[in-house]
């Protein structure tokens, strides 16, 4: 899927909400991640999509320092980098040795085996109480496979 064919949330084959999403950024001299359970697309011309942040989490910073962001739609076969990601396991090497991922065009991670995969430049914040968020013009979105992973009350799921 290229940015010309992003499509809104309720087109087939593209849905987002409550996928688990891991999402990544910059930040002096390696990179910060973070689990969110929502990801939200806001417009489709031009793409963009949102997502809330922590005011205090270093991945925050990260991503209004840098002005972009990446998001990988993990699968349920990636519970545990949810878990990792969310400070539920073993924390991840800054330079991310234990991780499997590439970088995007941005140079930004992006998780290997995902559903799908956004690269977003960072356009508005704006404050919403304890949290900030963040709108991400999508640079470039690429579908990939396997059932999303869901989080539905405090537990993975994955839709059949």
């Amino acid at each position: 899927m290229t940015v010309a064919h992003f499509q809104a949330p309720d087109a087939p084959g593209f849905k987002l909400d409550p996928r688990v999403v891991a999402s990544f950024a910059r930040f002096a001299g390696g990179y910060r991640g973070l689990t969110a359970s929502s990801l939200v697309s806001v417009s489709v011309d031009p793409p963009m999509v949102m997502v809330g942040l922590e005011r205090e989490a270093t991945t925050r910073t990260a991503v209004v320092e840098g002005r972009a962001f990446n998001v990988s739609v993990l699968t349920r076969s990636q519970e545990f980098i949810a878990d990792r990601f969310a400070s539920r396991a073993p924390a991840v090497d800054p330079a991310w040795q234990e991780v499997p991922h590439r970088l995007g065009t941005n140079g930004i991670p992006l998780i290997e085996g995902c559903a799908a995969w956004l690269e977003c430049s960072l356009v508005q914040v704006h404050p919403a109480g304890d949290h900030d968020i963040c709108v991400g013009e999508v640079q470039a979105a690429v579908l990939g496979a396997g059932d999303p992973l869901i989080l539905w009350d405090r537990a993975f799921w994955t839709l059949r």
